[in-house]
């Protein structure tokens, strides 16, 4: 399924119904009056984050979002129904952006509504307009219309971790050795086309959301690759870990990459490297990274804790899980000083 985190949406309210203009006439009743009811109201259409969509892909073909219009009245009195709402899912993270571009609101909890474009008021019927002096109005309200334009939907994610790193750095399998996410993993670059998003439970009481990025590569920032279009979606991110692996046939050093990737984030958003973080070597099982991993580790270790380990064997997989959960902790993600994977 591709990952869609942008859809325009044409939006419309319901018209309100039209009052009626009518007058009472029944056997035996030498006095009757106005007696036209009321229109409906039009239908609102609404927006609600519901918690367990991840994309906006389920509006894709459905850009048109129009609520009822209301019923008009009719006579004895009977007011005509109000129209059927139109309720719209959204993912957490949402932002509703109008024609202009300006945001107009941003959807980060589950649950969360809000009424984007109300239904147009029903119209008064002709009952409501009677007075001793004009007994027999011949005339009603026409229903109000309701709101029609344009905004757009642009999601970015909201994830407590975030995992950085260049393809093939090891993202995508760790997110499937330590949660029920399944990402597409193979040896290729650009494997990620899509972000992935899994739930790592550390007890009963506590979990968290861990996104795997697609890769980044230099020149992400001027909008080189995919970076640009994904480099949106951490900057909700609480936590970052700099994933990196010896790549094969590159040449680069594994310093060389963190500094590349540290250099990205701040061309985005320079705030961004005021975050938490840790660094993570992964793919400790090959051969070729344990040769570096000494000196590596030396020299990354002036920036931050370095965290080796192993989707594939497990090696240092507990302790480096452990880490990333009283990171979170420190980050007063939680109170609990329980940490342990």
């Amino acid at each position: 399924m591709k990952f869609i985190d942008e859809v325009q949406l044409h939006i419309r309210s319901g018209n309100g119904g039209s009052g009626a203009v009518s007058f009472r006439r029944e056997k035996y009743v030498p006095f009757g009056g106005p007696d036209g009811g009321d229109g409906g109201k039009g239908g609102d259409v609404t927006l609600r984050v519901d918690g367990s969509l991840a994309t906006l892909v389920d509006l894709r073909y459905q850009q048109r979002q129009f609520a009822q219009n209301g019923q008009p009245g009719e006579g004895s009195q009977c007011s005509g129904s109000d129209g059927n709402d139109k309720l719209i899912r959204v993912p957490a993270g949402t932002q509703v952006i109008n024609e202009e571009g300006e945001l107009l609101h941003d959807l980060i909890e589950d649950g969360q509504e809000l009424v984007i474009a109300k239904g147009g008021r029903g119209g008064k019927g002709n009952m409501n307009f009677a007075t001793p002096s004009r007994r027999t109005p011949d005339y009603a309200q026409p229903g109000e219309e309701g709101k029609e334009f344009t905004v757009t939907l642009s999601l970015k994610l909201l994830a407590d971790v975030s995992l950085i790193g260049f393809p093939n750095a090891g993202k995508s399998t760790l997110i499937r050795t330590v949660s029920n996410a399944k990402p597409r993993v193979a040896d290729f670059p650009f494997t990620t086309i899509k972000p992935h998003l899994g739930v790592i439970r550390v007890d009963e009481d506590r979990s968290y959301v861990m996104a795997d990025m697609p890769g980044l590569i230099e020149g992400a920032s001027e909008g080189i690759g995919l970076g640009l279009r994904f480099l949106k979606h951490i900057e909700r991110t609480g936590v970052f870990i700099f994933l990196l692996t010896r790549d094969y046939g590159e040449g680069r050093s594994l310093v060389e990459d963190f500094l590349t990737l540290r250099k990205e984030l701040e061309n985005f958003e320079a705030s961004l490297l005021q975050r938490p973080f840790l660094i993570a070597i992964s793919q400790c099982d090959r051969e070729d990274v344990r040769d570096v991993l000494d000196e590596a580790r030396k020299e990354l270790s002036e920036f931050g804790d370095v965290y080796p380990f192993s989707s594939f064997s497990k090696e240092g997989l507990k302790p480096f899980m452990s880490a990333i959960s009283q990171l979170l902790m420190s980050a007063n993600r939680w109170s609990d000083e329980d940490t342990s994977w």
